[in-house]
């Protein structure tokens, strides 16, 4: 697929040497630094050095003052609290923050995670009924509630008081609960909008022990479920969130929880253990995060119940810890094999039908797919097809599906404009959830191609290759990568910056490596006019580009600086995205 290759704008000469002074650092560093808005060396300083004093007073968040004393009357009156999340990594870490938070000094307390298939997305009324049944008179809800307008009144007749922690928009009516502790809502004056929702759980807990005079340690010994969440719901790494997931994956890398480290095994990061402590391979990143442990945790409630993913998060026996995490990690595997075999019949369905190719969104339905992998699904569709997408599957009578949104294309609004077809729909700019009527399928189908054609320009459906700066080969070394890892962690909003280096050759010895012989290029390149040594790179699944690259001519790459180990040894080595022929 083309890709269109963006060099962003620089901050000018002037402003990146005086930069580059200032922290002493190459003025290639200081520019990458201006283009994240880093201009003074304070803000440098809290860049590279996040601190922990750096989180804001959770009380500033509208109705935490409300939440905290709820929470705290129903433990001074002896109550029975559920903790409520939804069944992806964002709400059962949220559940396992909050939950072993309360234990501690709460007893009566317990966890619901709702069924994917019988009860769907967010607060359910069977959830409800289950939760007066137990005589819960408080439901702490995570990662969900803030639409639940009629489950909240229902709840509230009922005799049970709701708690809700979201960070998804609001509707036009925000329900009448205890207390709504969500920082999009448009009156909410708290300073950082983009919070996971096991960040609003976070919060919560923080304001808690604030209040109750309960030692930070036990507060930030979650801190780590935090970083999980801000990788998997891709959050943006900013503010408060840089913060979380700094601290977050410093603990996983030093002193992973029970439940996790199962995880960790399964997903082959662990190199070796004894009792000083596990060792890793590399530094576990957030991409670890979002491909190695996010769909572990992911698997259990897209194939069966998030509920076990909850128990291993919270378990403190590895007996126990290490048999679920094989059995998630056998859930994980059913689940890869659903995910493929459901990605190549939608690319079939695509590819059989001309009408569709035309058009500027893709919308695939067919009534069988599992509805547990159908949000992979579209994200692979955008991979292939690169527009905004929306796979669908019945599930109890509706049709119902997960939509995946490209640069610059607010799927949110796309699918809100045509609320009035819906039975329910909830998300973010760029994934959503939706439910319909089969009846209204094909009008919101239409409404949908409208809405996104009215909007996109042809330039918005080439993928975009955003270019943080042009380097020679010699540039780059382990000194100056040794900064570039400082820069980390990467995510939305910090994303691991692509440079990009032109008219290099490759030095005679490009083959194609991979599983099957074929999928990725492996190759070295110099300059031909310049000094300095060849620098190793692999281009994954490029493996056609074999012939072009050993033909000799200069060609021009944009990549990823990385680390490679092997055998013991650490190299840098170019992740290559893109090659462009001259």
């Amino acid at each position: 697929m083309e890709k269109r290759w963006v060099l962003r704008e620089g901050a000018g000469n002037e402003m990146v040497t005086q930069l580059s002074k200032a922290l002493n650092i190459n003025e290639r560093l200081s520019d990458l630094l201006l283009k994240r808005g880093i201009s003074t060396f304070e803000e440098a300083k809290n860049f590279f050095r996040p601190s922990l004093e750096h989180l804001h007073d959770p009380f500033l968040m509208k109705d935490m003052e409300k939440a905290v004393d709820r929470v705290i009357l129903a433990h001074e009156k002896g109550e029975k609290i559920v903790v409520y999340g939804d069944y992806d990594v964002d709400g059962t870490t949220a559940v396992s923050l909050v939950y072993s938070f309360l234990r501690r000094f709460h007893k009566k307390i317990e966890f619901y995670i709702p069924d994917r298939y019988k009860e769907g997305y967010g607060i359910s009324y069977i959830g409800i009924d289950a939760a007066i049944k137990n005589k819960n008179s408080l439901m702490i809800a995570l990662d969900c509630g803030i639409k639940a307008v009629e489950k909240v009144d229902y709840a509230k007749k009922k005799g049970l008081d709701i708690i809700i922690c979201d960070h998804h928009r609001p509707g036009d009516k925000v329900p009448d609960a205890a207390a709504v502790l969500d920082p999009k809502q448009p009156d909410c004056s708290y300073p950082f909008k983009d919070l996971s929702g096991c960040g609003v759980g976070f919060k919560l807990i923080q304001a808690v022990a604030k209040k109750m005079n309960i030692p930070d340690r036990r507060v930030f010994s979650s801190i780590d479920l935090v970083a999980i969440s801000i990788a998997a719901d891709i959050v943006p790494i900013i503010g408060e969130n840089r913060v979380l997931a700094y601290y977050g994956l410093k603990q996983l890398n030093k002193n992973p929880r029970v439940g996790l480290r199962s995880l960790l095994h399964s997903a082959g990061l662990v190199k070796n253990e004894d009792p000083a402590g596990v060792y890793f391979d590399k530094e576990l990143t957030v991409s670890d995060l979002v491909f190695m442990v996010g769909p572990r945790i992911n698997a259990a409630g897209r194939i069966e119940n998030a509920v076990a993913s909850v128990r291993l998060l919270i378990s403190n026996v590895s007996e126990y810890a290490e048999k679920l995490g094989k059995e998630i990690n056998e859930l994980n595997l059913t689940r890869r094999d659903l995910d493929t075999n459901i990605t190549s019949e939608a690319i079939a369905l695509i590819n059989d039908n001309p009408e569709l190719q035309k058009k500027k969104t893709t919308v695939v339905y067919r009534e069988d797919w599992h509805k547990g992998v159908i949000g992979i699904v579209a994200s692979r569709l955008i991979e292939n097809f690169y527009k905004p997408t929306i796979v669908l599957t019945k599930s109890e009578g509706l049709i119902t599906g997960s939509a995946r949104s490209i640069k610059n294309f607010d799927i949110y609004d796309a699918i809100d404009a045509s609320n009035h077809l819906l039975e329910h729909f909830g998300g973010h700019t760029y994934a959503a959830g939706l439910a319909m009527k089969p009846e209204n399928f094909d009008e919101f189908v239409d409404e949908f191609e409208k809405y996104a054609a009215a909007r996109l320009t042809d330039n918005m459906l080439v993928p975009e290759i955003e270019i943080d700066g042009e380097l020679f080969v010699s540039d780059i070394n382990f000194k100056f990568y040794k900064i570039l890892k400082q820069f980390a962690p990467f995510g939305p909003g910090n994303m691991s910056p692509f440079f990009q280096t032109n008219n290099v050759i490759d030095t005679g010895y490009a083959k194609v490596v991979g599983k099957n012989g074929h999928e990725h290029l492996k190759f070295s390149v110099v300059h031909p006019d310049r000094t300095g040594s060849p620098l190793p790179a692999i281009a994954f699944n490029q493996g056609y580009h074999i012939n072009e690259v050993k033909s000799g001519k200069p060609f021009s790459i944009c990549y990823h600086i990385d680390e490679n180990h092997w055998l013991g040894q650490t190299s840098l080595q170019l992740r290559v995205k893109d090659i462009k022929f001259n």
